[in-house]
């Protein structure tokens, strides 16, 4: 009877025998990819944010059908393409009938918002509305977003009424020549605890509020 363990016991016994598992976490075995993001150092940035969308988009498919929403959805991608190359901002993704756009100030995003709400409500059917916020946020993995700022822009556009731009009142606010804040108020906004101080955005010849 065999007394004293094989090398190929012992490798085994290890979990480094050929062909056998790797302990959870070394390189190349299962959890070691996970454990590489735990330890990616975290990025911290400020950026400005805006969420835009059309009004009524679902109603209006319904009502005159997918060419006709196709065609409104064009013209909203070409309006932003344009409105955020002229302003030097970035189209951070696509959300169906709408868009997010990022900035590293405030000025030139809100220079592109309503720049975009001009060239719709020329080309367009449909109105826009629009939340946008500024403030520091996590840069996850080079390409995605994490903080209060981005999650209070989408939830003030959501909050938006049809033409309309909110932004967060705070300090880091800052607008463009051209533009006026009107209507200053504070909302319970889903999501966050303290009421929040919000204005409405408009060009200075513009009777929008």
């Amino acid at each position: 009877m065999r007394t004293e363990p094989l090398d190929s016991d012992v490798a085994g016994a290890r979990g480094t025998r050929t062909g056998g598992p790797a302990p959870f976490g070394a390189p190349g075995a299962p959890g070691a990819q996970a454990g590489d993001e735990r330890r990616r150092p975290i990025t911290r940035v400020s950026r400005s944010f805006a969420f835009v969308d059309l009004c009524g988009f679902t109603d209006f498919v319904d009502l005159h059908g997918d060419d006709a929403a196709v065609a409104e959805l064009r013209i909203l991608r070409a309006g932003v393409r344009e409105a955020a190359g002229a302003a030097g901002v970035r189209v951070d993704k696509w959300l169906g009938d709408g868009v997010m756009l990022v900035g590293v100030e405030p000025e030139p995003l809100v220079t592109a918002v309503l720049s975009l709400r001009s060239y719709h409500d020329a080309q367009g059917r449909l109105p826009l509305r629009g939340g946008v916020a500024t403030g520091p946020v996590i840069l996850l993995d080079g390409d995605d977003y994490v903080g209060r700022a981005v999650n209070l822009a989408a939830r003030l556009c959501e909050r938006a009424e049809s033409d309309q731009i909110l932004a967060a009142a705070d300090d880091t606010l800052a607008l463009p020549p051209g533009v006026r804040a009107t209507r200053a108020t504070s909302f319970h906004i889903k999501g966050f605890v303290r009421p929040v101080d919000v204005v409405a955005l408009a060009p200075m010849t513009s009777t929008v509020g």
